[in-house]
């Protein structure tokens, strides 16, 4: 038997702002980054806030919040006796919002409290998931935080916030998406609502995601990606993720690496490692995992005449994609010192093993299963 819930509901269109101006005789605990804060972005939604409504902002958030950000951030709100939990942000915003979020409610600082999110781009999903990561900057780790007490309670989804995404961020947070969806349906716990999800979500990615990068102004291309964001988060509250994301949470707090960039650098190497092609032979017999990535590639129309047909057309696929979005194609390529990796890559693997997206990988990984998908990654 398994337990499916979506706790978070979703406010979707050019409009849903509006659903701010409901909140009432509210104090509204703001967390978001500085450059949101410095811009007209931050007015334009607090516009949006009913005068009766006392407002607090939390702009101190840093990329890949580490554990002290989290401190900082309830420190700040002391006295101020929160009644909404507003983020406003990428994953990292949202991410220190449901840290806050947690240690709040520990210490019984945010009781009975209201979580809204309001994501800023396309990638994440962490706005409808119960997933929060958090850095610890010492160790140069990233642990999964997972709890329902972190589940939204709302989401507003207002595409043209993410109209002005550059294009690098747009294809990071893209590729993310796209990571998200496919780990989900390879999951050991995916279902058939989890499978409906991601395949929307991987259509709506390689129909929409170039476009977007190519034109940020295209309001089709940018919402599809927006939903496509939050239909694969979904999917993943459902059926947790897997290698992919255990490796590029150990490395990319290592290396310093975007995480949609990391995952998909990792993508086409955890694809065939997952489906049992060794050192690129699609001749031989294959694990039962590759007639999942072949159903992908059959729905995304491409040539899928047997399983290690399916996976050689999909991971064809996404290099393609990777390709016009300028993703690298290996860490070398990146920037990662030969050096650097050679002396970390041992810590990245025992790092991505303990992960908890790791335990729901369709195949199960040794370290030396990880040292090898991270050295053709390398190269």
């Amino acid at each position: 038997m398994q337990e499916i819930r979506f706790g978070t509901t979703l406010y979707v269109g050019e409009d849903s702002l509006k659903r701010l101006s409901d909140f009432k005789n509210e104090k509204i605990l703001i967390v978001t980054d500085s450059f949101i804060a410095s811009s007209e972005l931050l007015s334009h939604i607090k516009s949006y806030i009913d005068s009766s409504s006392e407002t607090m902002v939390f702009s101190e958030v840093i990329p890949d919040p580490p554990i002290d950000n989290i401190v900082a951030g309830l420190e700040s709100s002391k006295g101020f006796s929160a009644t909404i939990l507003l983020a406003i942000g990428g994953g990292s915003a949202i991410d220190a919002a449901k840290a806050m979020l947690y240690f709040g409610k520990l210490t019984d600082r945010f009781r009975g409290i209201r979580f809204v999110t309001i994501p800023t781009t396309s990638g994440t999903g962490s706005e409808v998931t119960n997933f929060s990561i958090i850095t610890d900057a010492e160790k140069g780790t990233k642990y999964p935080l997972v709890t329902d007490q972190i589940l939204p309670d709302e989401a507003i989804l207002d595409s043209g916030l993410v109209a002005g995404l550059p294009p690098k961020q747009t294809a990071d947070t893209g590729i993310d998406v796209l990571t998200h969806a496919i780990e989900a349906y390879v999951s050991t716990k995916a279902n058939d609502i989890s499978d409906a999800l991601s395949e929307k979500a991987i259509c709506y990615v390689f129909t929409y995601l170039e476009r977007a990068y190519k034109d940020g102004n295209d309001k089709v291309a940018r919402e599809k990606m927006h939903i496509a964001s939050t239909m694969a988060g979904m999917a993943f509250h459902t059926a947790s993720l897997g290698l992919n994301h255990g490796i590029a949470h150990a490395a990319g707090a290592r290396w310093h690496i975007p995480h949609g960039r990391i995952n998909g650098i990792l993508l086409p190497n955890i694809i065939r490692y997952n489906a049992g092609i060794i050192e690129g032979d699609y001749s031989k017999n294959t694990t039962p995992v590759a007639s999942r990535y072949s159903k992908i590639a059959k729905f995304l129309g491409l040539n899928a005449g047997n399983p290690q047909m399916g996976v050689r057309s999909l991971v064809n696929a996404i290099l393609s994609l990777e390709k016009a979005l300028s993703i690298p194609k290996s860490l070398s390529e990146y920037g990662v010192n030969k050096d650097q990796f050679e002396l970390d890559k041992s810590v990245i693997a025992e790092a991505a093993l303990a992960d908890r997206c790791t335990a729901t990988n369709p195949i199960v990984p040794t370290k030396e299963d990880i040292i090898s998908i991270l050295g053709k990654s390398f190269i």
